[in-house]
């Protein structure tokens, strides 16, 4: 059995999300597609003699059970009996609190690694199944790629990789709760406008016709966290001023993201957003990619493999 494990926790974006409903049980049906992005935390698990300890290199990442990776590994040992312990780091690089799933992505990594460290032999789709069990995210940050996401996030059907591109995430210097931005949306207000065309999203990629996907860039959740927030609505405008074909509010925000043909234009926009209201619009600005596992789907970002290096690898 292993005894140390480096992991990469790549975070995801969402080219479109709708909320179809609410239901009885407080939760909201989705309609969204998710893109794994080349932005991603490192997760280092050592073996230990007993307990789970989570340490970050970033102090307010709760080390309890406040963590979902935490409770990844808690979830995996308490079913399987497992009596050793384990040591769990986070190097956090994903944007905290942002609508990349920076936490559910580190679980979904806690899960494939206890899974491998401790020899359980759960397939792929079992992961996915106890993931849901810590967030509706966590399936999809175990599967990663490109997926119409359904039901509460858990319903995943896998799309091909979309043509590539090159993006600038920035997330301003604000932190949004994902509970509070769907407890303030108002469904019955919504126009049919209101709601992005996912199908048509989804067929654009399946085309790889790039213009159509940048077209019907949507989240409906942008009526709840842009207005509250207009640091949004700056960024997004600076990049499309400077050459994106397209810009949009991830999950429930406020991390923003535009899509760029061409990276020239895409390091300049990323680097005035640096700059922009004397540094004070975004502190955190990076130019990516996509990511898709599977050879010539990545496209290359803002942190590249490493070569060689045994068991360094993505989840």
């Amino acid at each position: 059995m292993t005894e140390r494990l480096e992991l990469k926790a790549y975070g995801k974006i969402n080219l479109g999300l709708d909320v179809v409903r609410k239901r009885e049980d407080g939760y909201h049906e989705v309609r969204m597609i998710m893109q794994t992005v080349d932005l991603y935390d490192r997760i280092t698990m050592e073996r230990m003699e007993s307990g789970i300890r989570v340490t970050a290199n970033l102090p307010y990442v709760p080390d309890g059970e406040g963590n979902l990776a935490y409770r990844a590994a808690k979830l995996l040992m308490e079913e399987f009996g497992i009596t050793e312990g384990i040591s769990i780091e986070i190097k956090k690089m994903i944007p905290v609190a942002a609508g990349m799933a920076g936490g559910s992505t580190d679980a979904a990594a806690v899960l494939v690694g206890v899974n491998r460290m401790f020899g359980l032999g759960l397939t792929k789709k079992e992961l996915m199944e106890r993931g849901v069990r810590l967030g509706a995210d966590v399936p999809y940050c175990i599967l990663r790629g490109t997926a119409l996401s359904e039901g509460i996030g858990e319903i995943l059907t896998e799309l091909p990789a979309p043509p590539p591109c090159t993006l600038v995430i920035a997330k301003p210097p604000v932190s949004v709760s994902t509970k509070e931005v769907y407890g303030r949306l108002d469904l019955k207000a919504l126009r049919p406008e209101d709601h992005p065309d996912i199908d048509g999203m989804a067929e654009a990629i399946r085309t790889g016709d790039l213009a159509g996907i940048t077209s019907r860039l949507g989240n409906v959740l942008e009526l709840v966290t842009e207005p509250a927030h207009p640091e949004i609505t700056r960024i997004k405008g600076l990049l499309l001023e400077n050459g994106a074909d397209g810009a949009l509010m991830s999950g429930s925000g406020p991390t923003v993201f535009g899509m760029f043909k061409d990276r020239r234009q895409a390091e300049r926009a990323c680097a005035l957003l640096r700059e922009a209201e004397g540094g004070a619009l975004t502190r955190q600005a990076y130019v990516s990619g996509f990511f898709n596992p599977g050879p010539g789907h990545r496209t290359a970002g803002t942190q590249p493999e490493k070569k060689g290096g045994g068991r360094d690898a993505s989840i």
